[in-house]
């Protein structure tokens, strides 16, 4: 989906494309999606968009999208007049909807065995896949920042005593889960001229599960919502980790 978003005086200027998965489309901001991508207007890319008036927006950003998916569907988007473009991948590239699916229905060892799996995959194969988006990024769009965005911490821990749902075992393996992810995204960024990784952990301290004012859903419907910023998370995470990133 392509959206254009008029210059004006005060415009930062550049053309900017958003990529990735549903942490950029805006999964559980909404409950009034753009298209069948799940893009929302509560999500950051178009947050940023409204507010800084590039000269051209394109939102590219998909529901269950993987390296493979964004490879294949929207680094069309890109050329050389590409100046600024905002990526999440990786979650979905390690089986990370299973994962939660798993944690939500099985057992302490079936969860902590599903997550394993994905750690190893985070570990043996996300580099490679996310090199290669990468490159292909950077070929596509040479001129362009590329702010890497990661992903949140699902559960405070240290206000887990009294926190109904998930039981401690689980939400401990999937915060440790979500950190190594964001290791990988950070590390393999960092090889590439241009590129800033977005740490968003911090912007969510305070705001994750377990805390009064939760910034992310818990297990929720529609099912796909689950462990999704809400809207306050795209608003009050995302978009200030992006900014911080330019």
């Amino acid at each position: 989906m392509t959206l254009g978003g008029a210059p004006s005086a005060t415009a930062s200027g550049g053309n900017f494309v958003a990529l990735g998965d549903s942490y950029s489309s805006g999964v559980g901001s909404t409950d009034n999606y753009l298209n069948s991508c799940d893009q929302s207007t509560n999500a950051y890319p178009y947050l940023y968009q409204q507010a800084n008036s590039p000269s051209s927006f394109s939102f590219e950003a998909c529901t269950g999208a993987t390296a493979a998916d964004i490879e294949s569907g929207q680094l069309s988007a890109l050329n050389s007049g590409t100046t600024l473009v905002s990526l999440t991948d990786g979650g979905n590239d390690v089986g990370f909807s299973s994962v939660m699916e798993s944690c939500v229905l099985g057992g302490d060892s079936t969860c902590t065995n599903a997550i394993s799996s994905a750690q190893s995959k985070a570990r043996s194969q996300l580099p490679g896949i996310l090199d290669t988006l990468y490159s292909d990024i950077r070929s596509a769009a040479p001129n362009a920042h590329v702010v890497v965005l990661g992903y949140p911490e699902f559960y405070d821990l240290s206000r887990s005593s009294g926190c109904v749902g998930l039981d401690n075992t689980k939400r401990t393996a999937l915060d440790k889960a979500a950190d190594l992810l964001d290791s990988v995204i950070s590390t393999e960024a960092a090889k590439y001229s241009g590129f800033t990784f977005a740490d968003v952990r911090g912007y969510f301290a305070g705001h994750e599960l377990c805390d009064g004012t939760q910034w992310m859903h818990a297990v929720t419907w529609p099912i796909s919502d689950s462990y999704h910023p809400t809207a306050d998370g795209q608003s009050g995470g995302y978009l200030p980790a992006f900014q911080a990133a330019l």
